[in-house]
């Protein structure tokens, strides 16, 4: 049994850390911040990542499993309106006008890591014969379940399900805007490979900042609390899982306060 948050103490706390980080006191909102996180052990408010995002502390491998669950519960309903209207997030549509330049597909079986509301999967349905959407997000995979868009839909951990799926592997696998939550990708690209037949397509997009942003480490927390990745760590990681690179292309995933959002797609083969 799980102790019982005090909301109370729990929202005072966490909107003093924010007023003290806006206002640039940083060693005092960090302080609040480890408030927060004794208040709130699972860290439903995204506390640690705040605090590696200032820079201060250890970097988690990833982001809190009741943080992400909670940020796209809440914002489920919006999800589309604010990413693809109001913040220019296209990159299902890349991921497809990519596949087929290079002439990969069709598909017998995708599985949609993140599918969220299902962009990735409205975007590759008729490149695919049989579709599984998975999302942390109960209330995402709701709105998903409404588009009839998958054949099979689990609210599940993404790197939980790969450890534990027993199903028939895949031919392509997708995971756009999962990397962003996730620091470590050993766990993503091992389950991954494990999940896929000899000769399968991986595609994935992250996020990335300027080489020297990352003192020579292999992923950090940017300033919107999302992690970025450095081009050589997922090159690096991809060799050592068995996939062969097949394509690695710069895109903007986002904007973000006006501004572009660096990142990558990648396209790789399985070698098995």
């Amino acid at each position: 049994m799980s102790k019982k948050i005090d909301e109370e103490a729990l929202a005072e706390a966490y909107n003093r850390a924010l007023s003290l980080e806006k206002a640039g006191e940083i060693d005092a909102a960090v302080k609040a911040y480890d408030e927060v996180l004794a208040i709130d052990p699972d860290d439903h408010g995204g506390a640690s990542v705040r605090i590696a995002s200032l820079g201060r502390g250890e970097t988690p491998t990833k982001a809190p499993d009741a943080y992400v669950e909670t940020l796209f519960d809440q914002h489920a309903e919006m999800f589309e309106d604010v990413l693809v209207d109001q913040l220019g997030y296209h990159v299902p549509m890349l991921v497809r006008q990519r596949l087929q330049a290079l002439e990969l597909g069709p598909f017998k079986r995708l599985l949609d890591l993140g599918c969220g509301t299902g962009l990735t999967g409205g975007a590759l349905r008729d490149m695919c014969k049989d579709m599984t959407g998975i999302d942390l997000s109960e209330n995402m995979v709701e709105i998903a379940h409404e588009k009839d868009l998958y054949e099979t839909l689990f609210v599940a951990e993404v790197e939980d399900f790969l450890d534990d799926n027993d199903e028939d592997p895949f031919d392509l696998i997708a995971a756009t805007d999962v990397l962003p939550y996730l620091g470590a990708l050993e766990p993503l690209f091992f389950g991954t490979a494990e999940n896929m037949v000899e000769g399968g397509i991986f595609v994935f997009s992250s996020e990335t900042l300027p080489d020297e942003s990352f003192a020579g480490r292999p992923y950090m927390v940017g300033p919107h609390q999302r992690f970025a990745h450095a081009q050589s760590y997922i090159q690096e990681r991809l060799a050592d899982t068995g996939f062969e690179l097949i394509e690695f292309s710069d895109i903007n995933v986002r904007m973000e306060e006006g501004q572009p959002t660096p990142g990558h797609l990648v396209i790789a083969r399985y070698r098995g």
